[in-house]
């Protein structure tokens, strides 16, 4: 049930989409109640315009990214690797009979390298779908098709393929591998996804070292500066509330222990 809510709230609670339809529907409004509806488009066309010309998405991402750092090979055993899903496209992929992927492929470079620099690491991809609408193939199946195209082994990584979301990625995970006291594992995924990660993975009593990529702001000079499209702008806000909503829903929820977890 908590998986089908949050992917039916959050489609409407996407802040372009939720921007839009109440600009929309002020014009409709204004045929019969022409304030009402005057004051509901102007709403939705100007945060449209503040959050995709203003600085609050890059803010609220660069927030996310530099809550860990990035990771130091400290020389300390590495006793296997987690990747998470999310940067596959298995539509087209299977459309195209080869691999897609969207912005976040550094996961499946990470992957290919961490590999190479741990050879006695274990590593495992977890990721099944994360759409309500189950796509023609899962994301563990995608990164079956890639990995000898970048080096790897099929053989040397095993596959959680069932988990919906980030919650069931480190239950799920923690299963498949019953991890042992003491033991490094690095978790891989996205800087602006790794607070959420981390909080979800520390929940399960799985512990875990951040290795965030896929970095999407600079970390240096000002963050204030505004974008220079609203496309580009309103891309960066509603991947940043996607992440800080999804905090909030997993720390009420009880799925992370604090809301804002921290190294």
């Amino acid at each position: 049930m908590f998986f089908t809510l949050s992917k039916l709230g959050w489609m409407a609670a996407v802040p372009s989409t939720f921007l839009t339809l109440v600009a929309l529907a002020g014009l409709v409004l204004m045929l019969r109640w022409r304030r009402l509806g005057a004051s509901l488009a102007v709403i939705g066309v100007v945060g449209i315009l503040v959050t995709g010309l203003g600085p609050f998405g890059r803010l609220m991402t660069q927030a996310l990214e530099d809550r860990f750092p990035i990771h130091a090979d400290d020389g300390q055993a590495v006793a296997g690797v987690i990747v998470l899903g999310g940067a596959e496209l298995p539509d087209i992929t299977a459309a195209r009979g080869q691999p897609a992927f969207q912005e976040s492929a550094e996961r499946l470079f990470a992957l290919a390298d961490l590999s190479r620099r741990y050879p006695d690491a274990r590593i495992v991809f977890t990721g099944g779908s994360g759409r309500l609408e189950p796509p023609p193939i899962a994301e563990a199946d995608v990164i079956r098709q890639v990995l000898p195209q970048i080096g790897v082994d099929p053989d040397r990584v095993t596959f959680e393929s069932r988990s919906r979301n980030t919650s069931e990625n480190a239950r799920l995970t923690r299963d498949l591998v019953n991890p042992a006291a003491g033991e490094r594992w690095l978790l891989v995924t996205s800087a602006i996804h790794m607070p959420r990660a981390m909080g979800c993975f520390r929940a399960v009593g799985f512990d875990v070292t951040a290795y965030p990529v896929d970095f999407r702001t600079t970390g240096q000079g000002s963050p204030w500066r505004l974008f220079s499209s609203v496309a580009e702008g309103l891309q960066f806000f509603d991947a940043a509330a996607r992440e800080w909503v999804g905090l909030a829903v997993y720390y009420w929820t009880g799925r992370i222990g604090t809301f804002f977890p921290a190294p």
